[in-house]
């Protein structure tokens, strides 16, 4: 969780620090390795493939790629400030 959350850039940790905090505990051995597979990747891509910029590699496409571009988990300072 600490690598997914300080990525570098306040926007990287956002999503993808929020997608594994929202949805990790639910993974299965696969979709972790895939998970770990993303944080070797450099922030740009990963990014860039979540936002529909960036065509991935072959070997991320699939439906945890889809979930995370879903963008239904990310929490900002701001809207905690809300709860």
């Amino acid at each position: 969780m600490f690598r997914a959350d300080h990525r570098g850039t306040r926007e990287a940790d956002y999503i993808i620090g929020g997608f594994a905090r929202k949805y990790a505990a639910t993974w299965s051995e696969d979709e972790l390795q895939w998970f770990e597979a993303i944080l070797h990747e450099q922030d740009v891509d990963v990014m860039a493939w979540a936002l529909g910029t960036a065509e991935p590699p072959e070997k991320y496409r699939g439906p945890m790629l889809e979930a995370l571009r879903r963008m239904d988990f990310i929490e900002t300072p701001s809207t905690l400030e809300k709860d």
